[in-house]
């Protein structure tokens, strides 16, 4: 792991851990809680691994606190600012492509905001989210293709699209340059234990 991704796996462990002694729960009730493994809980909690996106919104949801705030350190601020370069990278690709979280609310009514870039021939395909998530993106740079259930669109700068995010999505970058795009993600309910196990 570079320095930043241990960085931010060892403040994603740190939380983890507090949040989930905080509940006085034993490793096996958060992992039953969260569906994710024993073995893959230890490894978060002792900053060994880099969970995927889908591993950390079911922890995120078990422990009842937002991915934003799994992300960052419990800090309680009224203004949270994140300055450019500061945001949390929880997707990356060989071809230089990264998914960063760049802020986000508190539960139970989240909202992430994602600064999304993805090299020439990435793919990132999501399961399901929670139901009722809605997702909102748009296109800065390059051309983006966004799918959802059985629908595909193609979006080229200053075009959006609105999509449930409870469905299975994906975004690809089918160019020869890289593409960019802002995206906004809304769950309701975060910490009500109803995020779908198999989000990964």
């Amino acid at each position: 792991m570079d320095e930043n991704i241990a960085s931010l796996a060892s403040a994603i462990g740190v939380r983890v851990k507090q949040e989930r002694q905080a509940r006085r729960w034993t490793l096996d009730q958060l992992a039953e809680a969260a569906g994710v493994s024993r073995r893959m809980l230890v490894n978060v909690e002792q900053a060994t691994t880099n969970p995927s996106v889908g591993t950390l919104l079911r922890l995120s949801d078990a422990l009842g606190v937002g991915l934003p705030d799994l992300v960052q350190s419990p800090e309680q601020k009224t203004v949270k600012v994140t300055r450019s370069g500061e945001g949390a990278v929880l997707w990356s690709s060989e071809s230089g492509g990264r998914g960063v979280l760049v802020a986000g609310t508190e539960p139970p009514e989240v909202v992430e905001l994602w600064d999304w870039t993805l090299g020439p021939g990435d793919h990132h395909a999501s399961e399901a989210h929670s139901p009722g998530t809605k997702e909102l993106l748009q296109v800065q740079h390059g051309t983006v293709a966004v799918s959802a259930g059985d629908q595909t669109v193609i979006l080229e700068v200053g075009d959006s699209v609105t999509f449930p995010g409870d469905i299975a999505h994906s975004y690809a970058n089918n160019g020869a340059e890289a593409a960019r795009f802002s995206l906004a993600v809304f769950e309701r309910g975060v910490g009500s234990g109803h995020r779908e196990a198999g989000n990964e």
